[in-house]
């Protein structure tokens, strides 16, 4: 039983753990969790001269990740890429001209590739109960930014050509804001597991 315990994520927490019930919570959660990315991913800052906006998209994709586990987390990620890959408006610069798969293949193209593999190694990390330690989460969060911007920077040096700048435009605008994201969700997921042990006490 208690090894159980220890392999839940946040969201097996609460709310039933089984049959129709569960499934219906789940979906409730994919819904909930692509609507968040949407409305994260709109708040944004311009760094110039990058070509990518400092936004909250990585916050919610790797807090997303830890909460929901792998699975149901890859799952959510998934989704939102079908929705923005149909034309609707929920990727940081996407706009009515640009959207789509015209969008997916432009300069994002490689940290929403990206996002799907911080999602599923932020999921098991969770599962693992690093999710539970400042810490740990801390280590996690890292280890998931780390992924997330390697498909990115090459995918900006294969549209723009290693002679360019691309550290500069896909990496070092965004460290301080990343460490600032990186801390918030470190405090926040453990933060989490504490009222939810306090809950169950």
């Amino acid at each position: 039983m208690a090894q159980a315990m220890t392999d839940r994520v946040l969201t097996e927490t609460f709310g039933p753990s089984e049959g129709a019930a569960l499934r219906i919570k789940q979906a409730f959660l994919v819904v909930a969790g692509i609507a968040l990315l949407a409305i994260m991913a709109k708040i944004k800052l311009p760094v110039p001269p990058s070509p990518v906006a400092v936004n909250m998209g990585t916050f919610a994709v790797l807090t997303i990740g830890a909460a929901y586990g792998a699975r149901l987390g890859l799952v959510t990620i998934i989704g939102y890429m079908l929705i923005g890959a149909l034309g609707f408006d929920v990727f940081q610069s996407s706009t009515a001209e640009l959207s789509g798969i015209d969008y997916m293949t432009g300069s994002t193209g490689g940290y929403l590739l990206g996002y799907v593999m911080a999602t599923v190694l932020l999921g098991a990390l969770a599962r693992r109960g690093w999710d539970r330690s400042v810490v740990w989460m801390a280590v996690a969060m890292l280890a998931g930014n780390i992924i997330l911007y390697v498909p990115g920077l090459l995918w900006l040096g294969q549209i723009y050509g290693w002679d360019k700048p691309i550290l500069e435009w896909g990496l070092t605008p965004f460290v301080i804001g990343d460490l600032m994201k990186l801390a918030l969700a470190a405090m926040i997921l453990p933060a989490a597991w504490k009222l939810v042990g306090r809950a169950r006490g």
